[in-house]
């Protein structure tokens, strides 16, 4: 925590934390947490041979893609000043724009932009090393929303 974290800030960035710790493909994947803000989440993938799905080419599978924009979604909704105990996805639709350069890290950002008394919505970006080219891919997604004060 430096000077100008604040302590909500540094709980958010805890929680985003031990969010993608519990998740054992968050651990087979490296994903790591990069930025937490309010209702906001920015999580890294590096390439790795292990999800490629295409060999030919070097370009990750589709599904690390989703895993990683999902993990953000849910990160996003964890961080938001609602302050809610746990979340789980109930609807994620993901666009794929275009494929991931082979050997670059892939960042998603997943903002949660709307948020009922038991639903949050989210929408994310991915995108590789060469952000000029556009997104990865996109997603808007809806999150189950459990808070302690039971709102």
């Amino acid at each position: 925590m430096t000077d100008e974290t604040t302590p909500a800030e540094a709980a958010r960035a805890i929680t985003a934390q031990k969010f993608i710790a519990a998740l054992p493909h968050c651990r087979a994947l490296s994903m790591t947490v990069t930025a937490v803000g309010a209702g906001e989440a920015t999580i890294t993938m590096p390439w790795s041979a292990d999800i490629v799905g295409d060999p030919r080419t070097g370009v990750v599978h589709g599904g690390a893609v989703s895993a990683l924009m999902d993990t953000t979604g849910g990160a996003a909704v964890l961080s938001h000043p609602t302050a809610p105990v746990s979340t789980a996805t109930m609807d994620l639709r993901i666009d794929y724009m275009r494929a991931a350069t082979p050997h670059h890290t892939i960042t998603a950002r997943a903002v949660c932009h709307h948020v009922t008394r038991s639903i949050a919505f989210v929408r994310a970006e991915a995108f590789d090393e060469e952000p000029e080219k556009g997104p990865v891919a996109v997603a808007n997604g809806a999150f189950t929303l459990d808070r302690t004060d039971g709102q």
